[in-house]
């Protein structure tokens, strides 16, 4: 198969996985991998359906609504960037999956208007493990306090934690984030507030061997699926 077609970086992203998974000794089935989809077209989607991906990865609710509506496969689409609270319901009405969690007071919006729209959702507590300006989430210290309140909401299913640690040309400097994240997740489990094998959101195309050593259950990629996202078109010269 060759290698620079979508059918052949799928199929050299699963071999990753399965080799990431061997040597820390894991089964590759326990991986869930979540095609990151942002700024690719819906007719892209449709093709890497057919090569047997089923779960896509979304960073914006608007960008979303309008191309897959035009997916016929069946996908199960992940809200994977930073939800605002006015596009809280149009999220719930698309994702069955929403990983990017970041307060209980988002979580309690979700959980009305789960409620009210009848479309239980699977949810992630996002963290921030690194204090980011430019990343949200729990912050740390919050984490046991927002997630207790997370996990008592109707409506929703909080079934792990998510992490998006600082980008570093090494992977290996993401794992003490990767690392982190576990810990926090079966401290959380032992208490209750998780499920007894919580997933773990984490990993992206660069560092999710890292992650996969760390015990991620899910990750995200995009560009190794995909490809390098073309430039942003450039604007046009004042008229």
């Amino acid at each position: 198969m060759t290698p620079d077609t979508l059918a052949g970086r799928i199929e050299r992203v699963r071999d990753r996985i399965a080799e990431a998974c061997r040597r820390a000794g894991r089964d590759p089935g326990e991986v869930r991998l979540v095609a990151v989809s942002k700024t690719r077209t819906a007719a892209e989607i449709s093709r890497a359906a057919a090569c047997g991906l089923r779960d896509f990865g979304e960073n914006r609710v608007q960008e979303a609504a309008a191309k897959l509506r035009e997916v016929t496969a069946e996908i199960v689409p992940h809200l994977v960037g930073r939800l605002q609270s006015n596009k809280a319901r149009a999220a719930v009405r698309l994702f069955p999956v929403i990983q990017s969690v970041d307060s209980a007071a988002l979580a309690r919006r979700l959980s009305r208007i789960a409620g009210e729209e009848g479309r239980p959702v699977t949810v992630f507590a996002q963290v921030d493990l690194a204090g980011e300006a430019s990343k949200t989430g729990i912050p740390a210290p919050d984490l046991d306090r927002e997630v207790s309140e997370i996990a008592g909401l109707s409506g929703l299913s909080l079934r792990g934690l998510m992490v998006i640690p600082p980008f570093t040309p090494d992977p290996e400097a993401a794992r003490p984030y990767f690392a982190r994240l576990r810990a926090a997740a079966e401290r959380l489990a032992a208490a209750g507030l998780l499920p007894a094998a919580p997933a773990l959101s984490m990993g992206m195309s660069h560092d999710f061997e890292a992650a996969v050593a760390e015990g991620a259950t899910v990750i995200r990629v995009g560009t190794a699926i995909f490809g390098p996202r073309p430039p942003a078109p450039a604007a046009a010269p004042p008229g």
